[in-house]
């Protein structure tokens, strides 16, 4: 059987590897592009390098080179903190890993809940995800983002991947209203409904 040849660009390969590259990579890539100008860092606890980033935030930030209210600095709620109890929780890794006081926007990463625990990708013995057990609503989640905000850890807080029904439930129930909807879009995912 002939393989059929993938089409890509010349920089279709390093796309997927920017957050998945290796250690000293990431954060050699963001202490350049800080010094260099760059005043938006867009993190997320599933990428598993905010602690090399927040080392990099450290060293620049207490340098004076930078100033952190310079700096907009987003990350995203992973799928495995979405109860109310465990928001707070995501969000202090994850100020902790980065070496933070507040972050200038929080995202609810996926509308997909799984099942709290150690792993990030809960999985059954078949490799089929777990999906939370309690299933908690989406406004459960957002109620607890708001809390984080009126507690100064998020000045703004957002949704990611989320269709036009989901955005839907969140702001019949938002006090605080997204700041913003990161999704994926591209020729071959043009997302023209949203």
């Amino acid at each position: 059987k002939k393989k059929k040849k993938k089409k890509t660009t010349k920089y279709s390969a390093l796309i997927p590897l920017l957050w998945q590259s290796q250690p000293g990579v990431v954060g050699a890539a963001i202490e350049h592009a800080l010094l260099n100008g760059y005043r938006h860092i867009d993190c997320a606890m599933v990428y598993q390098n905010e602690p090399e980033i927040g080392e990099v935030f450290s060293k620049v930030f207490s340098s004076g080179d930078v100033k952190r209210e310079d700096v907009f600095i987003t990350s995203k709620l992973w799928n495995t903190f979405h109860r109310a109890e465990d928001v707070p929780k995501g969000c202090a890794k994850t100020l902790a890993d980065l070496k933070l006081d507040y972050l200038d926007l929080y995202l609810i990463h996926w509308p997909v809940c799984m099942e709290p625990g150690e792993s990030l990708f809960p999985s059954n013995a078949d490799g089929t995800s777990i999906l939370d057990s309690k299933s908690p609503s989406f406004a459960e989640t957002w109620g607890a983002l708001e809390k984080l905000v009126d507690e100064g850890k998020c000045k703004n807080i957002g949704l990611s991947n989320f269709n036009i029904k989901q955005i839907e439930e969140v702001l019949k129930v938002a006090r605080v209203k997204p700041a913003c909807l990161q999704v994926e879009s591209h020729p071959q995912l043009p997302n023209l409904e949203l």
